[in-house]
């Protein structure tokens, strides 16, 4: 599987690789990027190993998945953003995902809001998808405020694991 890097203003996207294991270590394990994703930090490298090779399947399988931020200037690993096939999140339909995650020092900057739309335009102009959806839970301002700035349209609530989410969806302004 090939995929494009993405290249914006301060960033680059790029496919995750299994060298990718120790960054998402250091992202996930931090309880606060866990505030509302559950609160579930990871505890172990070996659970980061699993995310990783997760993402790698999502790219055989699926042919798209989730991509490292990496930033121009430090050429250092900063989160991940972009597209996944999503078959669990809402029990009612798959979809495909947009997401983000930053390590916190890399949290106020705009790196959030310019991966994710670097990544909603790859779905629309290179994936020609016909759709793309997104969901935050209501409480986490910054991420619902990052959804409503790329354009996402806000089309009601639902609940995972017993919290409310806000759900959002955008159609290929391109088609």
């Amino acid at each position: 599987m090939t995929f494009k890097i993405i290249e914006t203003k301060r960033l680059f996207l790029r496919p995750i690789t299994e060298a990718d294991t120790k960054d998402f270590f250091e992202l996930d394990s931090n309880p606060n990027v866990h505030i509302y994703l559950g609160n579930k930090p990871v505890k172990t490298i070996e659970e980061s190993e699993a995310m990783v090779a997760n993402i790698l399947e999502q790219y055989e399988t699926n042919g798209i998945g989730r991509l490292a931020i990496i930033e121009k200037s430090t050429k250092k690993f900063i989160g991940w953003s972009g597209l996944k096939y999503e078959e669990n999140l809402r029990k009612e339909f798959k979809y495909y995902d947009i997401g983000y995650r930053l390590k916190e020092n890399f949290w106020g900057k705009g790196y959030a809001t310019e991966a994710a739309l670097a990544s909603l335009n790859y779905g629309f102009k290179d994936l020609k998808l016909n759709e793309i959806g997104a969901a935050a839970d209501v409480n986490h301002i910054a991420s619902n405020t990052i959804l409503k700035k790329i354009g996402m349209q806000h089309l009601g609530n639902f609940t995972f694991e017993g919290e409310l989410c806000n759900w959002y969806n955008l159609k290929n302004p391109y088609v």
